[in-house]
């Protein structure tokens, strides 16, 4: 939810910046020259730590130990975020707004890392091995392969590279395969007889699926992408559940019922789903520009924000019929409260989640587009004033090799062979996340810098 709410400050400050600004361009001037200085440092240290243009999400101060999920070694790389896409997209990012040929170089080798590890289902799995032979399963969790592909199709509208062409046609041939006959997309791909077979929201899988659908509709004519576009917004629409409950289950079963997953995710309504598939009916709106697709939501607004806890969160899982959180333990093990579960479930899992600010968020975001509402005027002035500041200190927080450090940064400690019992570790690391924010917000900077 954190990156979502991230997303969005940043789509709407740089179009706010751009627009007009009193801010005198000249004064900006040193500091959109120290921005592009600070982004060639970060990227060339960035690129020193890569492994054949590949990324993982971590790394010690001195680039010898690396971790992914998990701990991870010399010849493997992560394709979900923030591994190789997301690196590869801040890459191209810069060489956008830059025009830097060695950013778009970056680029290339992230693209040519992953479709080394593009298996020959057209898709990807958590990670590429690049010392054991390719994985035989497509995984649509936590925007693993749609990450890779969005990134491969914006760097297929810069490039001419037959290699880069086939492989962005393979990945969509796998999309159009792999989407369910009711319209949803699987956990993973091809069938295995189990959950990983449901339609599944949790982590936001098949609203990835429609984001990636929605930028190859943008990029290509093809009229398979449109239906599919249309088959999935009929899935949304009648997967949402009867009142007195219109939300959305985290995954649901071929009889369209909300299902088992793991022995902790159980049958319910999910507030967190249910915002992100809200989202998700608005990209489908604005993508094709029908109106039905906005006629559930105003429902599922009134119900998330009813659905509220005392303590100002909300339940992960809310029972079918009464609304009540839900909270299970390993071994379908059910408990009465949050703090009645295990260590590992009670830390490693949100079962109870501030969503607060996403739920205004979204209905905003949907006055806006059905013209309910007029939406006050962001303050412009402010918001440079504020993106200014932030690029400032990033400046200030490189240090002279071009990394961003987090300080002090706490995980899990993790010993061969035995199961994480709750001890961390604190040292400070290089994070693959805070290097994609930083060039993140530099990008959105001088893009606004050079509109003024």
């Amino acid at each position: 939810m954190k990156k979502f709410i991230l997303l969005i400050c940043l789509i709407v400050q740089p179009y706010g910046i751009a627009s007009i600004y009193a801010q005198n361009k000249q004064d900006l001037s040193n500091l959109a020259t120290e921005a592009e200085h600070s982004l060639e440092k970060g990227i060339v240290f960035m690129q020193s730590l890569a492994i054949e243009g590949g990324y993982v999400y971590h790394y010690s101060m001195d680039g010898k130990e690396k971790w992914g999920e998990g701990k991870t070694n010399d010849r493997t790389i992560e394709v979900q975020p923030p591994g190789t896409p997301a690196v590869g997209m801040s890459f191209l990012s810069a060489w956008r707004i830059t025009k830097n040929k060695d950013f778009l170089q970056a680029a290339e080798e992230a693209a040519s890392a992953l479709i080394q590890g593009q298996n020959e289902l057209g898709g990807w799995e958590h990670k590429i091995y690049f010392d054991r032979p390719k994985g035989k399963k497509v995984s649509f969790d936590d925007n693993q392969t749609q990450s890779a592909i969005s990134f491969l199709m914006k760097l297929d509208q810069e490039i001419d590279r037959p290699a880069l062409t086939e492989a962005v046609e393979k990945a969509l041939d796998m999309m159009l395969e792999s989407q369910l006959d009711n319209g949803g997309w699987p956990h993973q791909y091809p069938w295995q007889g189990n959950y990983h077979d449901y339609a599944t929201f949790n982590d936001q899988g098949i609203n990835d699926c429609i984001r990636v659908m929605i930028e190859a509709s943008s990029y290509y004519e093809e009229e398979n992408i449109k239906k599919s576009l249309q088959k999935v917004g009929r899935f949304l629409m009648i997967s949402q559940l009867p009142p007195p409950q219109p939300g959305w289950a985290q995954q649901y079963n071929e009889y369209l019922q909300p299902a088992w997953a793991r022995t902790f995710e159980p049958p319910a309504v999910c507030p967190s789903a249910s915002v992100h598939n809200i989202h998700s009916l608005i990209d489908l709106y604005q993508a094709t520009g029908q109106k039905k697709f906005l006629e559930p939501i105003p429902d599922a607004i009134r119900w998330l924000k009813a659905s509220r806890l005392p303590n100002g969160k909300w339940g992960r899982f809310l029972e079918l019929g009464t609304n009540k959180p839900l909270y299970y333990d390993r071994g379908r093990i059910r408990v009465d409260s949050l703090h009645q579960l295990s260590l590992e479930r009670s830390t490693g899992y949100g079962y109870e989640t501030d969503i607060h600010a996403a739920v205004i968020a979204v209905e905003l975001r949907f006055l806006q587009v059905s013209e309910q509402a007029a939406i006050e005027r962001i303050d412009q002035k402010a918001t440079l004033k504020k993106l200014t500041a932030n690029v400032q200190e990033i400046i200030k927080r490189q240090d002279n090799s071009g990394r961003w450090i987090v300080h002090q940064d706490q995980f899990r400690k993790e010993v061969q062979g035995r199961r994480w019992n709750g001890e961390y570790r604190v040292e400070d690391r290089i994070s693959s996340a805070l290097f994609n924010q930083n060039v993140e917000i530099l990008c959105a900077f001088l893009e606004a810098y050079k509109k003024l």
